[in-house]
């Protein structure tokens, strides 16, 4: 997929015109590109239409408008863009108890490198994490991740051919896994054209 440039952005005074319209697309867009693993974890995986809304979300609450700051924007989100064989994904640990929560980033230390995706029968491919920067210390793992899923050339082939996609995690204090529903392979297939 294309990275984002400057030029596929509105100005601020533009976007404030196409939010609303822009924002509902998206949010249609997202549907089928999130997978439940149980009932506290969500992956969100990335294109280029679910970046350029983050971007612009993100020149308009910080007021961004300067050519060099537009460009620090994008040069911070455009590695979330897949690159034709792969697929990326922002891993969401929600606990909307503050003290859970907390217990259970302690507790999950480590998630972010027990989550895979399996095609067919093929072997599973495990989830390449936080490849900017390090999300977990000593005490607890980040509420948020951000994965990539590099795919073999028979993953894309069997994906082709409608074979069954799971994701999952192995992880001792969460092992989950989704069957992918056809509308979202057909939504992430689109992403290795």
């Amino acid at each position: 997929m294309n990275k984002l440039t400057p030029q596929d952005l509105w100005k601020l005074e533009e976007y404030a015109e196409q939010r609303p319209a822009f924002r509902k697309k998206v949010i249609a867009h997202k549907k089928p590109r999130k997978i439940h693993l149980g009932e506290h974890l969500t992956l969100i995986f990335e294109d280029r239409l679910t970046i350029q809304y983050q971007v612009q979300e993100m020149l308009r609450i910080e007021r961004i408008f300067e050519r060099a700051a537009i460009q620090e924007e994008l040069d911070s989100y455009n590695p979330l863009i897949p690159d034709g064989s792969n697929w990326k994904a922002t891993l969401l640990v929600e606990y909307e108890d503050v003290v859970v929560r907390q217990r259970m980033l302690s507790e999950l230390r480590g998630l972010e490198r027990c989550l895979w995706l399996q095609v067919g029968d093929l072997p599973r491919v495990i989830a390449i994490a936080d490849e900017d920067l390090e999300r977990q210390n000593e005490e607890k793992t980040s509420a948020v991740h951000f994965l990539r899923f590099e795919l073999t050339a028979e993953d894309i082939r069997l994906l082709s051919e409608n074979r069954e996609l799971r994701f999952g995690t192995s992880h001792p204090k969460a092992v989950f896994q989704q069957l992918a529903s056809d509308e979202t392979r057909r939504a992430l297939l689109a992403d290795l054209a």
